[in-house]
């Protein structure tokens, strides 16, 4: 049962929101973020206000103080939790129109900070300096691109020996509970290179064994943290290679080992669409708006240039 319309708050509209998304099922890790986005920004700010009363005038004044209160970043995700509580609604016949719509937040890519991506030097320093025990990992990470819950979640039954494919299939979630991939683009099949194959055949035999199955489990079989694998593996790496920045500390997290393996497809000259597939990003666009620059050859481009005009100018 719901309120009647006219007493309907934005915060008796979160609830009837989360209360829908706990019966899709959706994944533990997203629903404890929807939950903070409600819990610690939606209600303090405007859950007492009627939701048929709620105005874009009202949303924007929102938005404006998660932008002082928050980051851009926090503020984006609200507005949009914010939308879809207030769709949930109109499903219901709660309100007509969903005035979250009518916000724009807009675009500050001149406040992002530039990406930096691990360099072919650092990814060799990486494999020629990271200790037998943990080569596996850290070799498939970064010749494979997978994302670091998949890789966490990757069971042997997976890796196909004679064709040499990983299949990607499952992932393991912050809380080491495993699932379904990020989407249907993110279950792939990645191709393996002899010397890949090579390391996770010598692997299987010492791999800690565990009801799951798993490619890289923690020493007793189960599903390792990430931030062990971080703080006990890539951090201690990282320094003994000395990727750090100024003030000593390790340059990149976990997620940079897929960029690196997206710049080392790219360098191969593989197609766009190839590298959207090898990655499991959900659109070419998401390829091109990460790694875009990694496309451009500023030598090439004079080439082309030269003979535009050689085109243009002949006699």
């Amino acid at each position: 049962m719901t309120k009647p319309t006219n007493d309907c708050t934005i915060s008796d509209a979160a609830e009837i929101w989360m209360r829908r998304c706990e019966l899709e099922q959706l994944e533990r890790a997203t629903l404890h973020s929807y939950r903070g986005h409600v819990k610690n920004h939606i209600e303090p700010k405007i859950g007492h206000l009627l939701l048929r009363e709620l105005s874009a005038p009202d949303v924007r004044e929102f938005l404006d103080a998660m932008l002082q209160d928050s980051t851009r970043a926090m503020a984006k995700k609200c507005l949009t939790t914010l939308r879809s509580i207030i769709s949930a609604a109109q499903e219901r016949g709660l309100v007509q129109h969903n005035v979250a719509r009518d916000v724009k937040l807009r675009r500050a890519d001149r406040h992002k900070p530039e990406r930096v991506f691990p360099s072919k030097d650092e990814i060799k320093a990486l494999l020629a300096n990271v200790s037998e025990r943990h080569r596996p990992l850290i070799m498939t990470a970064l010749l494979t691109g997978m994302r670091m819950s998949e890789l966490r979640g990757l069971k042997w039954s997976a890796i196909d020996f004679d064709r040499s494919i990983i299949t990607v299939r499952e992932r393991a979630d912050r809380y080491c509970d495993m699932g379904s991939t990020k989407s249907s683009t993110s279950r792939r099949e990645i191709p393996m290179g002899p010397s890949l194959k090579a390391v996770l055949q010598n692997w299987k035999p010492a791999c800690p064994n565990g009801d799951l199955d798993l490619v890289f489990p923690n020493g007793v079989g189960n599903v390792e943290t990430h931030s062990n694998i971080y703080n006990r593996i890539f951090k201690p790496l990282m320094l003994k290679c000395g990727i750090v920045d100024g003030e000593g500390a390790p340059r990149f997290s976990l997620h940079a080992m897929r960029h690196a393996a997206a710049s080392l497809f790219i360098e191969q000259g593989w197609p766009p669409k190839k590298i959207q597939t090898m990655l499991g990003h959900s659109s070419i666009t998401m390829t091109y708006d990460v790694y875009g620059h990694l496309f451009h050859d500023p030598a090439k481009d004079v080439d082309l240039m030269g003979e535009m005009e050689r085109d243009l100018l002949a006699a």
